[in-house]
């Protein structure tokens, strides 16, 4: 008889999370998926044309069963809006678990990125079937929060802590992406060592893909492409590579080009920020792309840019975007603290940095720029051989259905 897994997660397709992929791999390894997830709104808060709260909540996705549960979208991005979408998908999510209840699982498995507050619909449906609940921890709480809202007040900090580290211990087993990670969320929640699993994130097999686009690489020709993919808010810290433009500038070196893949609730205050510093024209903010069309501006790169924002604990874990990056064949550049500069370090892959320091940054970008175009391509090889070894799709995948079905 096929096992079958319920997935929670606030953020499903449409929207550009690895969970739509770990589903269709759950799949192909012939085991039956429902999916409880929210609205699609991520990142900009506005929901695409299709969806709302009465149209598509159930769909197929390559086989899954979805079922999407309403949540206050996260339009304008201010601290409210984030707030009260964070809050409302497990309020919402949780009534909407109850319609499953006449359905079996083998397994509950909870993809949690922000907010932690995701994985209480897991919890409440696990505890009352009686199933057992795996948690993929991607974003350390309350540590993450903080990277994104600037909290003081250190009675809410308890609460963030108290309610985060509550979820995890709910949890009955957990996944962490790193070694440090593992030790962190072990310390926090007392499981024994077989109840957390290392299983680092990998990307989908079309970031493999070396794809050529004429248009691209012509409208850049001239350029020494310095490419970032993904959101743009304050836990990426895009400053520095304004920062570091401005001391480019300085050096009298014109012909470095940002190109910035994506969007976010810091990207206007990028734009503006590039503009105050007179760099405006270093940078191409290109805006969301499709992230099958990831592929073509990872070839058209001379190196990939990984910033993070200063945190210690937000270091224990490696970014989707170094695993990305390094299927892509290109040198990484990191200003990452901990993990995500590690994995790049020990693969040889690129040139790291700590986080912030925007004159690591132009150092590490100008030896690159005088690099020889072979010396850059071997950097590139090296992240890509890494990546087959430990981060390859196949092998992961494999990993997480041995812990989450044991």
């Amino acid at each position: 008889m096929k096992k079958r897994i319920l997935i929670v997660s606030q953020h499903f397709w449409p929207e550009n999370f690895r969970i739509s992929d770990i589903a269709q791999g759950f799949v192909e390894n012939d085991i039956e998926v429902d999916v409880l997830c929210g609205l699609p709104n991520y990142p900009n808060g506005i929901i695409p044309e299709g969806y709302g709260y009465f149209k598509n909540t159930k769909q197929d996705y390559h086989g899954a069963k979805v079922y999407r549960s309403w949540e206050i979208t996260r339009k304008g991005n201010s601290s409210l809006r984030i707030f009260l979408n964070y809050i409302s998908f497990p309020f919402f999510a949780t009534f909407k678990s109850i319609g499953l209840m006449g359905k079996k699982y083998d397994a509950v498995f909870c993809y949690e990125t922000s907010p932690v507050y995701m994985i209480f619909p897991a919890i409440f449906y696990s505890k009352i079937k009686k199933v057992p609940l795996t948690t993929y921890v991607l974003d350390l709480w309350p540590e993450n929060f903080y990277s994104v809202v600037d909290i003081k007040n250190p009675f809410l900090r308890r609460i963030c802590e108290v309610t985060s580290h509550w979820h995890y211990r709910k949890s009955d087993k957990l996944i962490a992406m790193s070694p440090s990670l593992k030790e962190k969320l072990s310390e926090i929640t007392a499981k024994a060592d077989d109840k957390i699993a290392t299983i680092p994130q990998y990307c989908e097999k079309f970031y493999e893909q070396e794809i050529v686009d004429e248009t691209l690489t012509e409208k850049y020709k001239d350029y020494f492409k310095v490419v970032y993919a993904g959101n743009i808010s304050p836990a990426q810290n895009l400053e520095v590579a304004v920062d570091s433009a401005v001391l480019l500038k300085n050096d009298g070196i014109t012909d470095v080009k940002f190109i910035i893949v994506g969007d976010g609730m810091s990207r206007r205050d990028i734009e503006k920020y590039a503009e105050e510093q007179g760099v405006k024209e270093y940078f191409d903010f290109l805006g969301s792309k499709p992230v099958t069309d990831m592929p073509l501006y990872h070839t058209l790169a001379d190196c990939l840019l990984a910033p993070l924002a200063k945190s210690d604990l937000i270091g224990l874990t490696i970014p989707a975007k170094v695993t990305s990056y390094m299927a892509g064949r290109k040198p990484v550049i990191t200003c990452i603290d901990g993990e995500g500069s590690n994995v790049i370090a020990k693969a040889n892959g690129g040139l790291t940095g700590e986080s912030g320091n925007s004159r690591q940054l132009y150092e590490n970008i100008k030896t690159l720029y005088s690099m020889p175009e072979a010396e850059r391509k071997q950097l590139g090889e090296n992240a890509f051989r890494y990546h087959l070894s430990h981060h390859e799709r196949n092998k992961v995948l494999k990993q997480l259905i041995d812990f989450i079905l044991n």
